[in-house]
């Protein structure tokens, strides 16, 4: 059942694709939300504090800033583009809205937001920007990033468990390691699961069996990612939690032993793992399997709980 908050996100997404259609009637909008005007005026009151019109006309005014900002049209013309019959009328809502007339905000232009009880506002150059569900800080930012990396390499296994041999053992002329001429699909992904692996040994202070990346089975990364990407993205978390991402710690696995923090491991893992992924995409597309694309994090983190807050003004 669509909440309040649903049709609020609806409306304002609706509103960003429709807003150089200065003549929309309120009626009209609700019409493309399939509910009455009232219901539409009620919900968008109550969730974002003003009416409809008032939060459309806010977000022209708005943009019409930055047109005056950024453009060298006249001010009749950015007011005819905001919705306005006449230089008089635009000149007074502006000057409500900025503290000051067109003209002479033009000659030192400030910020194009104007002070509202939801935070939602134009965002440059023709989009509005609203916000979140809630506060995403740089370390949650880094735990779903983890996330997506062990769900994506899991994704990957899966894919991969549908091509043949030959497929899996195709060469791949370019990758990480030291012979680009013997890379292939089936070493890219004993790879993706082999870093989480042995860093999870170095942070237990046991070696690494590499010779399990010799040949794995597809049925060996998928036991192997089970297990090591789950502790792998245990340890970040925890790390993070802890506030210990400049906490050190001794890789024995190394000749000679040396030391890391743990935010350069997270750090070098997702890097590394970026452009093996990629390789794996064309790999995978290549053959056929594309559903995944890039497997790019774009519409992932921090998409998992995403939608719309309305925040009080501070």
């Amino acid at each position: 059942m669509a909440t309040h908050g649903d049709l609020f996100g609806d409306f304002v997404a609706m509103l960003a694709r429709a807003l150089d259609d200065a003549g929309s009637a309120p009626a009209d909008l609700a019409a493309q939300l399939f509910v009455s005007r009232s219901h539409l005026d009620r919900i968008v009151s109550a969730v974002a504090g003003e009416s409809p019109v008032a939060l459309r006309r806010r977000l022209l005014l708005e943009r019409a800033a930055y047109r005056l900002s950024s453009t060298d049209a006249t001010i009749l013309a950015v007011a005819t583009e905001a919705g306005y019959g006449s230089h008089e009328a635009f000149t007074r809502a502006f000057a409500r809205g900025f503290g000051m007339a067109p003209a002479q905000w033009r000659r030192g232009p400030a910020g194009v937001a104007i002070e509202s009880p939801n935070n939602v506002h134009f965002q440059p150059p023709g989009s509005i920007r609203l916000p979140g569900l809630r506060k995403v800080s740089s370390m949650n930012l880094i735990d779903r990033m983890v996330d997506h990396h062990v769900w994506l390499t899991g994704e990957f296994v899966e894919r991969a468990a549908r091509l043949p041999d030959e497929v899996l053992d195709e060469p791949i002329e370019y990758g990480l390691d030291d012979d680009p001429d013997q890379m292939t699909l089936r070493r890219l992904l004993s790879r993706l699961v082999g870093q989480m692996a042995m860093w999870n040994a170095a942070l237990a202070l046991r070696p690494y069996d590499w010779d399990v990346e010799q040949h794995e089975s597809v049925a060996s990364m998928r036991e192997r990612l089970r297990t090591d990407g789950a502790t792998f993205g245990a340890r970040v978390h925890e790390a993070i939690d802890l506030g210990q991402l400049d906490d050190t710690f001794v890789d024995t696995t190394c000749t000679p032993p040396r030391v890391f923090t743990y935010g350069g491991m997270i750090a070098h893992v997702l890097t590394f793992a970026a452009h093996r992924r990629t390789l794996v995409a064309l790999a995978l597309d290549k053959h056929g399997v594309g559903d995944l694309g890039w497997g790019d994090p774009l519409g992932w983190v921090p998409n998992d709980e995403a939608s719309v807050r309305i925040a009080p003004s501070s």
